[in-house]
């Protein structure tokens, strides 16, 4: 069983996958509202990968007989000011996120509790790719923000690349959505 330290880490980091979660619906309404559904539709489907990404860690605790606590969050932020700054705040909290997953891996290894370890090493993967596409997202959305239909014809063409199920991927506590 982790330790107790590892297990409180991650239930406090399966919060933060539900608030970002709850912050890539508040985005996604947004641009919903300014009618640009493809950016819309990127962040709806990013809300369900971090939902993903939290029943994932649910599981894994359930998993070693550890104790879940299922939290409550704070309210996203909703307002903006423009079209850039959802995508400015989705990368801000995606390297966030980051170094909360490394720091789930330093407990882990600083414990010698080798399971834990292996087990947030997906999410170590995972973020190096979340990173890099909010990043070239951002890139695109600045350099479009006088005209945000370029960046709704950028996701057309490029669109959110293979999402298929990855099978290395942690089961998730539920089933994926």
């Amino acid at each position: 069983m982790p330790s107790d330290r590892f297990v409180a880490a991650l239930n406090e980091q399966i919060a933060n996958e539900f608030a970002a979660a709850q912050q890539y619906i508040a985005i996604g309404v947004d641009y919903d509202a300014q009618t640009l559904p493809r950016l819309a539709a990127f962040f709806y489907a990013q809300s369900l990968e971090e939902r993903n990404h939290a029943l994932m860690m649910v599981r894994y605790l359930l998993d070693v007989d550890a104790r879940v606590e299922v939290p409550g969050i704070e309210a996203p932020q909703h307002d903006f000011l423009d079209c850039v700054a959802p995508v400015a705040l989705a990368l801000e909290q995606e390297r966030r996120v980051g170094d909360e997953i490394f720091h789930l891996m330093k407990i882990a290894r600083e414990d010698g509790d080798y399971a834990s370890e292996q087990f947030v090493q997906w999410f170590v993967k995972e973020q190096v790719e979340e990173v890099a596409s909010m990043s070239a997202l951002h890139d695109v959305v600045y350099r479009a923000k006088d005209q945000p239909l370029l960046a709704e014809d950028y996701l057309a063409r490029e669109g959110r690349g293979d999402k298929g199920g990855d099978p290395t991927a942690p089961p998730v506590a539920g089933g994926a959505l």
